[in-house]
C-alpha cells in the first residue's frame, strides 16, 4: 500500500486524487486525519505508525525552522524502517534552488533518504505556478512585485502530484532517480500581459522592509520569500529539465494560465 504524507495539503491531496484516478491503492497520513486517513504527526512519535505501508511519498513538512523540518523528518524515516516500508519517494526542490532560504532542510532530507537503507526516489519540484501567482500584489494601477523582469519555472501543482503518483505506482522503476520537475519560464510581465494589467518593480529592500512588517509571516518566512525574489529577479530559477515531460508522458499544463489565474482570483474590487 502507498501512504501520502500531509494528506490534507494542496500537492498531497492531488496526489491521492490522482492515485484514486488511476485505481491504485493508496492512503493519506495527516497530523489533522480526515475520514479514511491514518493519524500521522511528524512531531509525535507515537503517531509514526506505518504497517501495512510499502511506498511512503514523504510530502515536506517544510513549513518549520530546518532544525525542525529535518527533525520530522528522521523520525518518519525512522518509522518508515522500523515498519518494513520498502521505497519512499520525496518531494525535494528543484537542483537550482539550492540558494534559497529553505533548500538546506531539502538537501539535508535528500542525503537521510539515501542513507536510509530504504529504496528511494527524490522529486526535485520547481516552485508553483500557483505560489508565484499568490506572491504578486494588486494596487489600483495593476500588479507589483520584486521579481523585475526574471522568469521561473513555474509548475502547476497538478503535475508534480501526477508526478508522484506515477513514481509511487511504479517505485522499482524509479529507484535510485532524482528528477528534476519543472516547467516552462514564466515572467510577472507574461503574468500582467495575459491579465491586461500594468506590472511596477519594487527594490528588494523595500519587499523586505514589507515582509518584516507583516505581523501575519512567521520569522522564519521573510527570508525565504525575500529569497525566492531574488532568485526570480536574477535569473537563478529559469533553467528547464525534461524530466516532468518524460514522466507524465504528455504536455505539461500551462504555467502561465495557472500563475494568471491565482493572480486573478486574488484582485481586489477596484484594480486595474
Amino acid at each position: 500500500m502507498i501512504m501520502v504524507t500531509g494528506a490534507n495539503g494542496q500537492l498531497a491531496s492531488l496526489t491521492l486524487q490522482e492515485l484514486a484516478d488511476r485505481e491504485v491503492l493508496a492512503l493519506g497520513g495527516s497530523r489533522t486525519p480526515s475520514d479514511g486517513q491514518r493519524h500521522l504527526d511528524f512531531d509525535d512519535s507515537t503517531s509514526l505508525d506505518l504497517t501495512g505501508v510499502s511506498t511512503l511519498v514523504l510530502v515536506s513538512a517544510g513549513y518549520a525552522e530546518d532544525d525542525q523540518v529535518i527533525t520530522r523528518h528522521q523520525a518518519l524515516l525512522d518509522a518508515a524502517v522500523r515498519d518494513g516500508v520498502t521505497h519512499v519517494v520525496y518531494t525535494s526542490l528543484t537542483a537550482a534552488g539550492d540558494h534559497l532560504g529553505f533548500a538546506l532542510a531539502h538537501r539535508a532530507t535528500e542525503d537521510l533518504v539515501k542513507a536510509s537503507g530504504l529504496g528511494w526516489t527524490i522529486l526535485r519540484t520547481g516552485l508553483y505556478a500557483e505560489l508565484f501567482g499568490a506572491l504578486l500584489t494588486w494596487t489600483p494601477d495593476g500588479l507589483e512585485s520584486a521579481f523585475g523582469d526574471g522568469a521561473l519555472s513555474a509548475v502547476a501543482r497538478a503535475d508534480l502530484a501526477a508526478a508522484a503518483a506515477i513514481v509511487a505506482g511504479r517505485p522499482a522503476a524509479h529507484t535510485t532517480q532524482t528528477y528534476d520537475l519543472v516547467g516552462d519560464p514564466v515572467t510577472v510581465g507574461d503574468i500582467a500581459h495575459r491579465l491586461d494589467v500594468a506590472h511596477r518593480t519594487i527594490g528588494l529592500g523595500e519587499y523586505r522592509a514589507r515582509l518584516l512588517a507583516d505581523d501575519a509571516l512567521l520569522p522564519f518566512q521573510p527570508p525565504m520569500l525575500a529569497s525566492i525574489a531574488t532568485s526570480i529577479r536574477h535569473g537563478f530559477l529559469s533553467g528547464s529539465s525534461p524530466d516532468l515531460v518524460r514522466l507524465l508522458d504528455r504536455p505539461l499544463t500551462g504555467a502561465l494560465a495557472v500563475a494568471a489565474d491565482t493572480a486573478a482570483a486574488l484582485r481586489p474590487i477596484g484594480a486595474r
